[in-house]
């Protein structure tokens, strides 16, 4: 008998992909949710775990979050070649890329398209504390949540001069503050500006909005700008259901949106916004984000997910990457 996506969801719960240990691959580097590993060959092996982050935080894991989100992020990337080159060299495991090594700029690249968001970085909470300028960008008077910008802008991003949180700063005052090269921040904005075009075309093919991303760039050893880490994943962007945007939006709620906002908003509902103690995340809530996900992930992609969920991650992943 065939599974439910619900059984699959319900199934991972017993074996999350929560951290790695592969030290056979190289040097380990973790981000809040990729274990990195550089080898000696110029290349970097990326595994995608089950982690969910939102405040600038490591909140727990999600089941097979890790699967679905490096199956989106080898979709969009294949897709979008002809737009930027990006890092990809193989896809040998549901929850592993293996890509090219280089230097990551210090800046992420936010497009927005819409005045939306509940992070002290998001441009709804500067527009509603009355700012009308938000990283360069002039806001008109009497705009409302949710609604759409004139057209899409560049919201640049890098870590605060303590290292702390990041801030949202307009093009001169990321220069300043990150010391980076002019040249590779203009060629990685354009690069961003031309990926969320093309992102936000192929979403509404399917019936999506995409509401707002970040792109993130590195160099090669030989000097060429890429796209790197991951790109029109849940994760890394906001998307909202095109039938019932205008609705929901002339009526005062929330649009119907399946990305960690979901998670966000049950946090933020309990009074977390990122500081003291994480509440617990129940399984329920954990199964219904995943479910979202995985809504997100078979729309974006026009076919149904098939995850791997019998046996140990880890072992398999060894497995696949010959570390048997």
């Amino acid at each position: 008998m065939a599974h439910t996506s619900e059984e699959l969801v319900r199934q991972a719960l017993a074996s999350p992909l929560e951290r790695t240990d592969f030290p056979e691959l190289g040097r380990r580097y973790s981000g809040k949710v990729r274990d990195n590993y550089s080898g000696s060959d110029q290349r970097r092996t990326i595994v995608v775990t089950d982690r969910i982050s939102a405040f600038d935080r490591i909140l727990g894991t999600l089941p097979l979050k890790g699967q679905l989100l490096n199956a989106i992020a080898a979709w969009w990337f294949d897709r979008t070649r002809d737009v930027a080159p990006n890092h990809v060299l193989s896809v040998p495991d549901p929850n592993v890329m293996v890509v090219r090594e280089c230097t990551p700029l210090p800046v992420e690249m936010v497009v927005r398209h819409y005045l939306t968001g509940t992070t002290s970085t998001s441009i709804w909470v500067h527009y509603q504390k009355g700012e009308r300028s938000f990283c360069g960008h002039p806001l008109p008077d009497g705009m409302r949540r949710h609604q759409r910008l004139p057209k899409p802008i560049l919201t640049p991003s890098t870590k605060g001069a303590d290292g702390a949180h990041d801030i949202s700063a307009s093009r001169e005052e990321i220069l300043r503050v990150s010391g980076m090269d002019p040249g590779d921040f203009d060629g990685a904005a354009e690069m961003a500006m031309a990926l969320f075009e093309t992102g936000r075309r192929i979403c509404a093919q399917r019936g999506l909005i995409l509401v707002d991303t970040k792109y993130e760039f590195g160099k090669t050893p030989e000097g060429e700008l890429i796209v790197i880490d991951e790109i029109h994943t849940p994760d890394s962007s906001r998307f909202w259901f095109q039938s019932t945007y205008e609705e929901r939006f002339t009526s005062g709620q929330d649009p119907e949106s399946f990305d960690k906002e979901y998670v966000r908003r049950y946090l933020a509902q309990r009074g977390f916004m990122g500081d003291g103690p994480i509440p617990p995340i129940p399984d329920d809530i954990r199964v219904e984000a995943t479910l979202r996900y995985m809504h997100a992930v078979e729309t974006i992609m026009g076919v149904k997910f098939e995850p791997v969920v019998a046996g140990d991650p880890i072992v398999r992943i060894r497995r696949n990457l010959g570390l048997a």
